[in-house]
Order: structure tokens, then C-alpha cells, then sequence
């Protein structure tokens, strides 16, 4: 079921704000309305409310529908050219320690902190439901695994982004990075303070959660995406391996990410596309995606099209031809066509189609391609490696002539590079690819050098006020 009626509470961060009286009777809450849980939880139907209502959240503006995805990751990744009134330097998106930035980059990093932690919150408090009354309430017990198994996906990818965004800089490389005290892990619904983690702690937590997840929606490891399309608005089967193995990709462990990634490509029904024609946001090849209701006039302050720009996220022509390596006229790749982009030849303007031509309303979080790029850099033998980024080039455009031929782990990086930016533009995962990998130049950008304090966030400051500071951890 697509997630568009259900309106979910909004009480503040887990970790940093439930100490507030206006939340501490947020866990006797339910996610829907303001029945009590008790109540709610005393049909199926409220479950799946409260399931659907989670999926909803997650559509929020600090979330996947802003924040998290689209809009301030990939405004730190200096994707777009739009600036807020006032701005003058592009380098104040990097203040973080003031909240006087035309960017309002620290106040939305407390929103991204507090809402992700509010759907961890909605996620524990099913989970708790489904174990104290699931078998009384829900009788057939493959609702009663999808209910759970998807609560704990989503419990996992949440805690996944937090530990991306405000975790280590160049996790793979940095010795310390594994050690490195990042958020805290929450698996219960209650407002107690729970310690920050090590790096690596955090992610063991998350691939226990995801393999629990798996095993739980085990039932659907037969699903065809393809045929069953309103799965892929859910977390399914084959969306949380992929996560697994984003999430094996992350730590560098090979052999996981890589047969993990094979059982996506193999068994999810989905194959790469060769043209985004009526379909920029890519659907045909989700495997997961957060449906938004009334997505284009949500969106249309960033992705409205009109002959005034001032506040959408529009890049320049220039920029535009260097990110999708335009050569004049000639544009082989379609992710840089006008099937994908409105182009204004007045203004030397461009903007997506992904979110204001969208028939199926799809914000995604996981899509088909990134299995081929997490097994071409997974993959130790360059000539395998290759073979997977090229066939996806192929697919996008380019002629075999075209095709990668880097010899060293350092040429691959820099080809996984070029294609990254084009295949998530406004999707949010090029500045977790910068941050993992320590890539500090972006060869369109001229005036803006990335270094180690602009990857690593810090915490908010209600977080450290309330919730357990750094002090505590010593």
C-alpha cells in the first residue's frame, strides 16, 4: 500500500529531546493518531497504520524528502547553484557552528538528527507492539514477519544514514575510524540516555538488525519486482540485501558486499534501463522508494519549474557540462538528456526532472544500479571490475568504445567517481561517496576544497545539552 494518508506525531529527537514534558507521554503514543497504543495496536489494521505512518514520516522535509536525500547532502556536495537570499559565499553552507548561514546549515542538521531519531522512535515502538501482542492480534504470521522484519529495516537504515553523516571521515582508511565514538543505537522505546558507539559497534548492530530483517522476509525471496511493483515502496526482501550490502561495501568487506549484491541482480525481477524516458526518477529500477503524497506540490519550492528561479535547486550550464561530461552537442549519457533535465537556454539553466516529473511519486533510497557499482569496486580483479561499471555506461549511453580502462584501484576510484555524481544527482548519496572515499576536490568546483571538519558533522547542540554529551562518554 502506498503511504499517503496516514499523519504521524512529531515528537523531537530520541536521544536529545524526549526529556521534554511535551514528549514524555509520546511512547504510549501511537505513530497515527493520538489513541493510545494500547488502542491502536488492537486490530491488524492498527499495525499496519502504524507501519504506514513510519513510511510517511520518512517523507518528511529533514528527511528523504529534503535533507537526507536531495537537498542539504547534496548542496554540501556543491550540486546545484542555488543560493538563499542574502548569500553572498557559497563556502557559509559549511558553517556549522552558527545559525546566522543564509544556508541554515546547523539548524538543519538538528532536524535531520531529531527526525531520524523520531523514526527509530516509531520503529521501536512497533517492534515492542508486534512482540507483546503480534501473535494475539495478527494471526497469519507471514504480516506478522513483514511487520517486524520492515520495522527493523527501516530501524537499520536510519541508523545507517546517522552513522554516514555525522561518523568518520574515510572510514576505510582511517585506523581510528572503527573506534571512533559516532551516535547512539537505539533499540527500545523509552526516553533513557543511551551511550554514543564506536563506529564499527554501531555497524555490527546494524548488520545484525538487517540480518534478522532478511530472515524475517525470507517468505518473499522469490518476489519479482518487476510484477509485484507496490513492494518496492516497502522495505522487501531484496531492498534490505541491497542494504546489506551498502552496508558491507561501507566496512570493505568483500565477499559479504558482493554476494549480497549478486542476489539482487539476480533475483529481484529488475534490470538496468537503457533510457529514462517518462521515468527520470528511474522506477523501473527501485528497489525501494518512499511514496509522497502530493509529491509535486510538496517539492515545488526546490523542484518547481518557472521563469523565475529563486529558490529552486537549479545548476548551472556550465557546471552541468562538466558534472555530465558534455561535449558540445554531443550528450551520449541519457542521464544528462532532457528526458532527465529541464534545460533554459535563456537563463543557463537546468533542473531535474526526478521530483517534478514523477507519475509514480517515488523518492528512492535504493536503486538496481548501485549493486553493479558496489561489485565493480568490491571486485579485486580489474578486469571484473570493468566489466560491471561499463556495462552500466553501455546502458546509460556510451558506446563500448567509450568504456572504462583504469589499470589501478586508484583509477577505478576516480571512474566510480564520475559515474556516481551523474547517477544519484539529487538523490543524496554522492557526499556519502566523497566522504567514504576522502575525495576533497570535485573537478567542477572551483572554489570550494572539501577537507576532514566539512565531512564530520557535529552533534546538535540539544543533543549534547540533553542527551548524552561527549563529557559522558569518558
Amino acid at each position: 500500500m502506498k503511504t499517503k494518508h496516514i499523519i504521524t506525531a512529531a515528537c523531537l529527537s530520541m536521544t536529545s529531546l524526549l526529556t521534554f514534558t511535551s514528549c514524555t507521554e509520546w511512547f504510549d503514543i501511537s505513530p497515527k493518531t493520538d489513541l493510545k497504543a494500547e488502542e491502536l495496536f488492537d486490530s491488524e489494521s492498527g499495525f499496519q497504520s502504524a507501519l504506514t505512518g513510519i513510511y510517511l514520516t520518512m517523507t518528511s522535509p529533514s528527511l528523504y524528502a529534503g535533507g537526507m536525500s536531495f537537498g542539504l547532502l547534496d548542496q554540501l556536495a556543491q550540486q546545484y547553484d542555488f543560493k538563499p537570499d542574502g548569500v553572498q559565499d557559497i563556502s557559509s553552507i559549511y558553517d556549522y557552528q552558527n545559525n546566522n548561514s543564509g544556508y541554515q546549515t546547523k539548524q538543519r542538521f538538528a532536524s535531520m538528527w531529531s527526525a531520524s531519531y523520531n523514526v527509530i522512535a516509531n520503529s521501536n515502538n512497533l517492534i515492542k507492539w508486534i512482540d507483546t501482542k503480534g501473535n494475539e492480534i495478527v494471526k497469519k504470521e507471514e504480516t506478522r514477519r513483514m511487520l517486524r522484519g520492515e520495522a527493523l529495516a527501516i530501524r537499520a537504515f536510519c541508523h545507517f544514514d546517522l552513522l554516514r553523516a555525522w561518523g568518520p571521515y574515510n572510514y576505510r582508511n582511517n585506523t581510528e575510524a572503527p573506534q571512533t565514538l559516532t551516535i547512539p543505537y537505539r533499540t527500545i522505546a523509552d526516553n533513557s540516555k543511551m551511550p554514543r558507539l564506536a563506529a564499527e559497534e554501531v555497524l555490527n548492530k546494524i548488520v545484525a538488525d538487517l540480518l534478522q530483517a532478511r530472515e524475517l522476509l525470507s517468505f518473499e525471496n522469490q518476489l519479482n519486482l518487476k510484477i509485484d511493483t507496490e513492494r518496492r515502496f516497502r522495505f522487501n526482501y531484496h531492498a534490505v540485501n541491497a542494504l546489506l550490502a551498502r552496508v558491507y561495501a561501507y566496512q570493505g568487506k568483500k565477499t559479504e558486499a558482493i554476494e549480497a549484491a549478486k542476489a539482487v541482480i539476480d533475483h529481484c525481477g529488475l534490470n538496468l534501463q537503457s533510457t529514462n524516458q517518462n521515468d527520470a526518477a528511474m522506477f523501473s529500477e527501485c528497489l525501494v522508494g518512499l511514496n509522497m503524497y502530493k509529491m509535486s506540490d510538496e517539492l515545488s519550492g526546490q523542484w518547481g519549474v518557472g521563469e523565475k528561479f529563486t529558490t529552486q535547486y537549479v545548476i548551472n550550464q556550465n557546471k552541468f557540462n562538466q558534472l555530465f561530461e558534455v561535449e558540445g552537442s554531443r550528450r551520449d549519457d541519457f542521464r544528462s538528456k532532457t528526458s532527465a533535465f529541464h534545460v533554459f537556454d535563456t537563463q543557463q539553466l537546468a533542473i531535474s526532472k526526478k521530483y517534478n516529473q514523477n507519475a509514480n511519486a517515488i523518492i528512492p533510497l535504493i536503486r538496481l544500479p548501485e549493486m553493479y557499482y558496489i561489485l565493480c569496486e568490491m571486485s579485486d580483479e580489474l578486469t571484473t571490475s570493468r566489466y560491471y561499471l561499463n556495462f552500466i555506461r553501455n546502458k546509460r549511453g556510451y558506446s563500448s568504445a567509450l568504456n572504462e580502462s583504469y589499470t589501478d584501484n586508484e583509477g577505478k576510484i576516480i571512474a566510480l567517481d564520475k559515474e556516481i555524481r551523474k547517477e544519484y544527482y539529487a538523490e543524496g548519496q554522492y557526499w556519502f561517496f566523497l566522504k567514504l572515499h576522502g575525495i576533497t576536490s570535485i573537478p567542477y568546483v572551483t572554489d570550494i576544497t572539501l577537507d576532514k571538519a566539512k565531512f564530520e558533522f557535529p552533534l546538535p547542540d540539544a543533543e549534547v545539552q540533553y542527551g548524552w554529551t561527549p563529557e559522558n562518554d569518558e
